[in-house]
Formats: structure tokens, sequence, C-alpha cells
């Protein structure tokens, strides 16, 4: 993985942007560069329109390291990326973003999983199975993020979750991976389930 991913972070948010995902300034991307820390996107920025100046990067404890412009801040949801490294020593890359069907489908549930279609692009997210029974992990979403963060960490540290993603109540997806690349790909497909979820729900099928 090269030392700086931000090159990486700015074409996956314009193309996240681009499809309704990342919608103003909303969503964060992140990338682990090789002494543990990692780059994420500051807070309060247009998604459609990052350059190099807009990320700063933290430690897995959360202390800014590094930032381009001194009056960058860390994205309100530094502490979900934390959780997520801290959980997955193999993750590199952590992504998080805000579209409609994300939102949608944790309606669909009252508990703390999504059940999830037995579709082919659940071999993208690591099932490889005949006819599977895969359930994505759902979290409330606190209005006091770490809070959230907590709970991600808590609940991981005691059941490993069966795909490499989360939803949080109302707010979003939130997948990791060994690479950017990775990363990027998990969330085409977690939007397209989620997509299959809404539109089978409209014509009365339910898993």
């Amino acid at each position: 993985m090269n030392t700086d991913p931000r090159e990486s972070l700015m074409e996956a948010s314009r193309q996240f942007y681009q499809l309704g995902w990342m919608a103003g300034t909303a969503g964060n991307l992140s990338a682990r560069v090789e002494d543990g820390s990692f780059w994420i996107t500051a807070s309060g920025k247009q998604k459609g329109k990052l350059v190099a100046d807009d990320f700063v990067r933290v430690s897995l404890t959360g202390e800014l390291l590094e930032t381009p412009n001194p009056e960058n801040k860390p994205s309100a949801e530094t502490s979900i990326h934390q959780a997520i490294y801290s959980c997955f020593a193999e993750a590199r890359a952590c992504y998080h973003v805000h579209s409609v069907e994300a939102k949608l489908v944790t309606n669909l549930v009252e508990g703390e999983k999504l059940p999830l279609p037995p579709i082919e692009m659940l071999k993208g997210l690591g099932v490889w199975e005949e006819n599977p029974q895969v359930f994505m992990p759902v979290f409330h979403n606190h209005l006091q993020v770490p809070k959230i963060a907590q709970e991600i960490s808590d609940r991981f540290h005691r059941e490993t979750p069966q795909v490499p993603a989360l939803l949080i109540r109302n707010h979003g997806v939130t997948v990791w991976a060994n690479s950017a690349a990775e990363a990027e790909n998990h969330v085409e497909l977690a939007e397209y389930i989620f997509r299959y979820i809404v539109a089978a729900r409209q014509v009365g099928i339910k898993f």
C-alpha cells in the first residue's frame, strides 16, 4: 500500500458523490499507512471536490498526527474508523457512505441484524455458499458517535460479522477491506444489495 493513500480516497469520494452516496459533506473515507495511523477525510468537506489538503492523519487512539490545513478537524465519525481498525488488524481502508437505500433498509428490521438476499453479489463480500443465510450487523444511531463506535467494538469482539460491512440506523453503511480498491468494491456491492432489498420489498419478497 502506498504511504499516502489520499489520491485513491479522493477518486472514490468523487465517484460516490456522483452516485448520490456522499451528498454534500456527508460520509467519510479513510485508509491506513505503514505505521498503523490512517488518513481520513476532514470534517465538513464537500465530498465531490476533495483535494489532498482536505484530510488529516490520526493515530488508532485518535491523536491528530498530521494536517495539511491547520483549520482541519477529523471527521466526527473518526471513532468508528478507529473501532474497525482496532477490531480487524488486516483492514487497510474503511469507507462510510450515506445512500438513501442504506437508510431505508434499516427500517425493514427491528433487531440488530439485516437478513441479506442469497444473491451472487454476496461472493464479493466473501460469502461462498449455496443459498447462504447471511446477516449484516445493524447499530443504533446514537447522537454521540463514540457511543456507536463503542457498541461496534463490543459486539465485534464478541462475534465476528459474516460480511465486512455494518449499518447504522437511518444513517448509512460502513465497509472495510484490506485495500482501498477492495473497500470501494465493497461499497458498490453493498449498495447493490440494498437496492435489491428495497425493490424486493416493493413486490412482496422478504428474506
